[in-house]
């Protein structure tokens, strides 16, 4: 056999005369077990190299993932403060605008064209998820209201709104101006 490998060459095995068939047997066999067990050491070292691999590719994967979570969360949470701005100084024109309707109504004056710009205001509010805090006859809660005076009624439960004074609102679940509210309680010796 030649000591360069030939792919068209088949291997034969020459038995010495002193080397019997079963002594050749051994040998290769034991030659056999060798390449085996550096083959399945070598696999072996691969699969843990794999499995390192794979859990590396796991971490770098759920890190992206979280980092994709939070820009998107950061992205919005930027555009609704924005957005939450924007209703803030708009809220304030539109209040004046309520209460030009209220002013005009007890004038008698005709209402359709302010009512019409108040529709429209409603309107965009309700497009960009600003929504009015419904306060009259519930119960006072310091996350939604704020209270600026108190009446004595010993017919309503301690705490309950009266009165409210300004409107407050809601945007994409958070408040962003509580509704000014009067709250009742039931003697003056609570107060």
């Amino acid at each position: 056999m030649s000591s360069k490998s030939d792919p068209d060459e088949i291997p034969i095995n020459v038995i010495s005369e002193n080397e019997t068939e079963s002594d050749s047997f051994i040998s290769e066999s034991k030659l056999l077990e060798s390449n085996l067990d550096e083959l399945s050491q070598q696999l072996d070292l691969e699969k843990q190299k794999s499995s390192e691999y794979e859990e590396k590719l796991k971490l770098v994967l759920a890190d992206f993932q979280n980092l994709s979570r939070k820009t998107q969360t950061d992205i919005e949470n930027g555009v609704n403060s924005k957005i939450n701005e924007f209703a803030l100084d708009f809220l304030q024109i539109y209040d004046d605008f309520v209460r030009a309707k209220e002013v005009f109504s007890e004038s008698k004056i005709n209402l359709d064209g302010l009512n019409s710009i108040l529709k429209n205001m409603n309107s965009l509010l309700q497009k960009y998820h600003v929504v009015p805090i419904d306060a009259l006859g519930e119960i006072f809660d310091p996350n939604f209201h704020e209270a600026i005076s108190i009446i004595t009624d010993p017919d309503l439960d301690d705490n309950t709104i009266t009165k409210e004074l300004r409107k407050g609102y809601i945007s994409h679940e958070r408040v962003i101006r509580p509704t000014l509210v009067e709250i009742s309680k039931k003697d003056d010796d609570k107060i």
